[in-house]
């Protein structure tokens, strides 16, 4: 978890007030700072790269923002996009298809025609998906997604490589696979895996490894040479004050040791999403009512699991602050509350923090993965702004919604106008 400095009691974000922030762009908001996601982006890189050669491929579902996907591309980084919009999304925002890997679960027909046309690789996450991609295109690159029996995760619901998960192929078929796609003559190239998301210990990558290196030394037994081993991504990040971080670079020299000494691959993948951008980002909301219920004490704010759900999907921790109030003694302890019609809209529970007033900014940290890209329109709520700050300059890089944007597309039959 990021420390910030602080001018006359008021946080500061990338050298910027966070109550200018707030007193320019509205509220709730999203704020990045630039700098950061660039010196994630080389911390990881230049980690693995030290070792061997590293392609960093960005797991785009964190944040698809066109702004912080462009600063990727000029850092060079690929991309793993999960959909055929993050595929189209990345292409827009500059990054060329043959530094993008399309890895998708459950995948329609009309997807997968989609994907093929924008020409990037496929790395194909079941059989069923192998024989209908033969029917559609058999001119990409193509990788394939196992299932490792390892997984790894903040909670249940993010561990995906586990024995009977949804995702990729079962290691008891991974051979047949393979052996299968080289008859229907594609070009193949890799192998895939991803545990799971935000994990904090090293040694479930490195069991992840031991088994990819095997399953590359049974494929080339078959005479199945691959290009490059992609351990996903899942590199978790601390959102505790004193939570320790992952030692980066002993999973960097681990992994690699792994795949340098027990396999003939010498190119690696790794597919950071929560790593690059989660710090980078702070959301911005603003108390508009104070509540003593008794039993708890409540700052409520406008800013609800709409526009950040991981509180309430996931349990997830994210630390607050009053950023007008940095630095002062708590008083008490409070619940932090959305305007969502639901009791389970509370963004932090039993928060130590000064005494609150109306119109004071509250700074929920750490919200740059899967902030904006899981916020919706629950109750007819706008999706809220993104800004972007560098050099002390804050832009806008997504405008709030409207109220008519939330009807744009809806219909109304003729016959129930009159």
């Amino acid at each position: 978890m990021r420390d910030f400095e602080s001018e006359n009691g008021v946080m500061l974000f990338a050298g910027v007030p966070v109550t200018d922030l707030a007193d320019a762009f509205g509220t709730p908001v999203y704020v990045t700072d630039e700098q950061r996601i660039r010196e994630n982006y080389r911390r990881i890189r230049d980690a693995f790269s030290a070792h061997m050669e590293t392609a960093v491929h960005y797991a785009c579902k964190a944040n698809t923002n066109l702004a912080i996907l462009s600063i990727l591309n000029q850092e060079g980084s690929g991309i793993d996009a999960v959909s055929a919009g993050e595929v189209a999304a990345c292409i827009r925002a500059g990054i060329p298809p043959e530094r993008i890997m399309y890895t998708g679960v459950n995948v329609s027909d009309a997807e997968l025609k989609a994907v093929t046309d924008m020409e990037v690789m496929i790395n194909i996450d079941s059989e069923s998906g192998l024989e209908r991609l033969a029917a559609i295109n058999r001119d990409l690159p193509v990788s394939f997604r196992i299932t490792p029996d390892v997984g790894s995760g903040h909670s249940d619901k993010v561990v995906t490589g586990r024995r009977g998960s949804k995702f990729g192929i079962p290691m008891d078929r991974v051979v047949k696979t393979y052996l299968r796609a080289r008859d229907l003559g594609f070009d193949i190239r890799g192998i895939h895996a991803h545990i799971g998301s935000g994990g904090q210990a090293v040694e479930p990558f490195t069991d992840m490894a031991g088994i990819m290196a095997d399953t590359v030394n049974r494929l080339q037994d078959k005479g199945i040479d691959l290009d490059f081993i992609d351990i996903g991504g899942g590199i978790g990040v601390p959102y505790r004050m004193n939570e320790e971080e992952m030692d980066l670079e002993e999973l960097a020299f681990d992994v690699t040791e792994i795949i340098l000494e027990e396999t003939d691959v010498r190119k690696l993948i790794v597919e950071p999403g929560r790593y690059i951008v989660c710090d980078s980002t702070v959301l911005l909301t603003r108390c508009v009512d104070v509540k003593d219920a008794g039993t708890k004490r409540y700052i409520g704010v406008d800013a609800g699991f709409n526009t950040l759900a991981r509180p309430a999907m996931y349990d997830a921790y994210h630390y607050v602050a009053i950023g007008n109030r940095f630095g002062k003694a708590a008083t008490a302890k409070y619940d932090v509350a959305g305007p969502i019609c639901e009791s389970g809209d509370i963004l932090a529970r039993d928060r130590a923090l000064p005494k609150p007033e109306e119109g004071d900014v509250v700074v929920v940290y750490d919200a740059g993965a899967y902030g904006f890209s899981m916020s919706s329109n629950y109750n007819s709520r706008p999706l809220c702004a993104e800004v972007l700050v560098n050099d002390g300059e804050a832009e806008l890089i997504r405008e709030h919604e409207a109220p008519e944007d939330l009807w744009r597309n809806q219909i109304v039959p003729e016959r129930l106008r009159r």
